[in-house]
This record gives structure tokens, sequence and C-alpha cells, in this order.
């Protein structure tokens, strides 16, 4: 090229971008069998038939910080705001199953979520908020049987049918040890707790989502796109899976489990990556478990704008990468959306930076007339050539890991782990050598700079606040009541009895949730992660 290096372009995941596209990209494509139409096999689409016009996606904001109290001021206001649903963040004290005064969780107390370590928090949580209208979403998953126990005892005391909740637990342990690190239990008795989660849910709750299987966080470690669906969806068979082999019908928990991913920076890729998803799913739950129910096909999903692409340089610019992460998703017919604010690479959210993160999601959906038709992209030369390559790409991996013997010993040998690994320490590489280019870090950086707007950050006093609420709620308890519970739990973890009706007595007789964990800990034993 005259000396000149050439002009190669890929996405995130290494798939190559010509100049452009046309009909010759698709002469081995038959959109009539790929493609369909929103609301029918394989759903590339889109789920349903029209869209948004129908029925907009939820507007569920994350959010959780310091006490329940404290949270629970935020979703009155974020409702108030013209939020649709909401989503509770948990600190990770709770998410690691320890109470607020155990010497663990010492300044970690209500600083990325809301500590809850009782019924008492959870009531607290949820005070003046109509549980039998408002769709909630948790964020949990070594505790989340635990968590949700609570909310269905909650539910209880207000007189509030199980059959009126409607919501998702997020309930996804495997991602947990590979990316995030929130375990507890070894993956064993962790996967017999989701399932019996999931045979409860199916009895008594049955508009609960009983997972959220997270992509999410799998990214947000340093996946690729490719990598985001492929750990994702394996990690989905694998519980329906162990679901199966404890007697479950698939027919009707499968319809029941959702999923959630991630949207990044390049436009394209992230909205192939979508309908790809919704395309392998129907194939999965139609053609390897040969499921009747068309519900059980649809790919459900949430999603979050990208926390890990977002700047504490110029945290203006973030606004503008979410509008973008969220108008991808949009376009690649989520379900529910939370948008990331702009101040999250330096603080908690504040509420005027909670609000406009919401304005974002209200002005795609008001303003701009793309939820008029559904899917608005669909037949472009270039996106369904890259949706084409992401799903081939996607099973190449997906068959791998079955050829390792599934997710689990995919996990076991360190294979999932080293991938996010390699994949975050190459796209470190691209920065660091300006050939992935972030506006205000490596380009474009300013020789000056202030921040615009008020920084958020708990008070202090909250950790004594929540330690002081937890000794008076154990004052108030009859020990004996509570000894005998978690006697009871502990030897029905010994057998096979589904465990969430020992977990809700427990709570009923005052337990809290680090008891609780304590107990199954003396029966499951810790994890402890294999440094290859």
């Amino acid at each position: 090229m005259s000396g000149r290096e050439k002009d190669e372009r890929q996405t995130h995941s290494g798939i190559p971008v010509k100049v452009v596209y046309d009909y010759t990209d698709l002469i081995d494509f038959n959109p009539r069998q790929a493609l369909g139409q929103p609301g029918s096999y394989p759903f590339t689409r889109g789920i349903h038939p029209d869209m948004y016009r129908g029925k907009l996606w939820t507007m569920r904001q994350y959010a959780g910080f310091g006490t329940a109290k404290e949270t629970n001021r935020r979703f009155l206001y974020l409702l108030k705001q013209g939020q649709t649903g909401l989503s509770v963040a948990f600190d990770l004290p709770t998410q690691l199953g320890l109470d607020s005064d155990n010497p663990l969780a010492r300044g970690e107390v209500g600083k990325v979520g809301v500590a809850i370590d009782t019924l008492e928090d959870m009531a607290i949580l949820f005070q003046d908020i109509p549980l039998e209208k408002v769709s909630v979403s948790m964020t949990i998953n070594a505790t989340a049987a635990i968590i949700l126990a609570m909310y269905l005892v909650l539910a209880k005391k207000k007189g509030i049918a199980w059959e009126l909740l409607a919501g998702t637990i997020q309930n996804d342990i495997l991602k947990e040890y590979v990316a995030r690190g929130t375990y507890i239990f070894p993956p064993r008795p962790s996967l017999r707790l989701i399932v019996d989660t999931i045979a409860f849910c199916q009895q008594y709750i049955p508009r609960w989502n009983t997972m959220s299987i997270s992509g999410y966080h799998i990214r947000e470690a340093g996946a690729t796109a490719v990598q985001e669906l492929a750990f994702t969806l394996a990690n989905a068979m694998t519980y329906v899976h162990q679901a199966i082999q404890a007697g479950l019908d698939p027919e009707k928990f499968v319809p029941r489990l959702s999923f959630f991913l991630a949207s990044h920076n390049n436009f394209f890729e992230e909205i192939a990556k979508f309908r790809a998803a919704r395309r392998i799913w129907a194939k999965i739950t139609r053609e390897k478990f040969g499921l009747k129910n068309p519900k059980a096909w649809k790919f459900r999903f949430h999603t979050q704008t990208s926390g890990s692409t977002l700047t504490a340089q110029e945290p203006e610019n973030n606004v503008i990468r979410v509008t973008l992460q969220a108008l991808a998703a949009v376009l690649g017919g989520t379900q529910s959306l939370h948008t990331n604010s702009r101040d999250e690479a330096l603080a908690l959210p504040s509420a005027e930076s909670a609000r406009l993160a919401l304005r974002t999601q209200q002005i795609i959906a008001y303003e701009t007339g793309i939820p008029d038709t559904a899917d608005p992209l669909g037949g472009a030369y270039f996106l369904e050539k890259l949706t084409n390559q992401l799903e081939e790409k996607v099973w190449a991996e997906i068959n791998k890991i079955e050829n390792l013997g599934g997710m689990i010993k995919a996990i076991e040998a360190g294979y999932i782990q080293k991938q996010i690994q390699e994949s975050a320490y190459n796209y470190q590489k691209k920065i660091e050598k300006k050939k992935q280019f972030i506006v205000g870090l490596n380009i474009f950086t300013p020789e000056k700079e202030k921040i615009h707007f008020e920084l958020y950050h708990p008070p202090d006093e909250l950790e004594k606040e929540q330690i002081a609420r937890l000794a008076a709620y154990r004052e108030q308890r009859t020990p004996q009541e509570v000894a005998q519970s978690l006697k009871a739990l502990k030897q029905a973890a010994q057998g096979k009895d589904n465990l969430l009706p020992f977990i809700i007595q427990a709570i009923e007789a005052g337990a809290t949730l680090g008891e609780i964990t304590s107990s199954l800990k003396e029966v499951f034993g810790t994890y402890q992660e294999n440094l290859v």
C-alpha cells in the first residue's frame, strides 16, 4: 500500500470489519429462516411481535448504598422520576454472607450497595413501596436464597400473596467463580441452593424470574463480546442440566430464566451480540434440550451499560458513552435497562447523576421514534453479517467448553478464568499502545480538569448506625427459637430436602443473614480458589 500500513479494522472480539458490505456478504444467508419476524422463532428480531410499540422496556435503575433507610429514599426518588422497576445493589458483606458487625465487614458496610442483615432491614428497604405492583430485581448470588426468603417473609407480613410478586433474583453463582469472586460455598452445594430456589419459586411464586444469568460481570472482568455470550450460555445450559437431574420439568422452569448482559462501546457489535444471543438460545432450548414450550425459547434479558468503559478523566464524557450504549441495547431489543451515571468511575451516583442517567432512557423512549418499529436495523448488510459471525464464534466456544466436560469442569480447570484474563490483558495493551482510543484518557487529554458537579459519598456514621440497629434486633428476639431454626436448617442441609422452607423459618425466628450463612458453611464448607 505504497509504504503505508494496511488499514485493518476489527470489532473488540477481533472480527474483521470491511469498508463496505453488500448483498454478496449474505449470499448463503436465508433471511426467512435465520431472521423470521419479531416474536417468532428464532427471535433474531426480538421476542415480541410489536416489541416496544406494545410495551417499552423496563427502566430499572440499579441503586443501593449505606443503610436500608438511605436506599429506600433513593428508590422513592427514582420512582417519582418515572423509573418503572427497582434494582437492588447489595454491599459486599451482604453478598458474602457477613453480618455488618463481623470484623471482616469492617470498612465495607454500605459502601458499594445496601447492607441487609435482618428482616427489619428488608422492611425498611421497601417501606412505602407496593411490592405487589413494582417489579424488583435483586443482584445477589451466593446469598440469593436468603435474600429472596427475607423478601417473601416481608411480603407475607404485609399480607401480600406470593403469587402477585414479580421480579428477578440473580442467583447465578458460576460466574462468581470466574469473574467476580463473591462466592461462599463450593460449586456443587451452591448449585443445590439454586435448584432449590428454582423449584420453590415454580411452586409458590410463578411470576418470579428465578435466575438472571449474567454475562455482565464476565464482560466487565475483561471478556470479549463473544466470550461474554459463550460463557453465559454455557452457564445457563449447566443450570438447566442440574435442574433436570433434580427432577424439575424444563418446560415449566426454563421460561422463568432470564439473562443479564453488558452494553459496551462498539456500537454495532453490541447490537449484533444481542440479536445473536436470542438466536443461539432459541436453538439451544429447542434443538439441544428439545423443549416444546415457545416461552422457553425466548431469550429475555436485562442490559446494563458498561461501568468498565467509564473514565474518571472528563467524567462528562461518560454521559455520551452511556447514551450510545443504551441506544445499542434498545436497538438490540433488551427487555429492561440500567443506564450508568456519569460519576461512577469516581463515587457512588449522586441523586442528580442518577436522574440524568434515567432521563437518558426516557429521551430514547419518548423523543427519538426508535420504539415505533420492531428491529429497525434488521436486514442491514453489515449488521446481519456481524450477527452471523458472532453466532459462529460463540458456537465454537460453547463446543470447546462441552469438549472439556462442561462449564463446571472448565471452571475447575481454570480454562474460563484464563480466557478472561488474557482478553483483559490484550485490551489493556491496546489502550497503552494507542491501538484502542479512549477519549480523554489516551487521546484528546485535557491539560487542566475540573469536575463540574458534586460527588456523593456515604457518611461514615452509616456503618455505626447499621451495627447498632443489628445489635438491637438481636436483643428483641427469642434465642431459643433462633437456635432451633438454625439447627433444623443444618439438618436439612445434610439431607436432600428443599432448603428454602427452612431458611424462611429461620428468618421468621429472627436469624440474621450471617447466622444462616454460617450454619450452611458448617455443612457445605467454603470454596477455596485453585490458583494454577
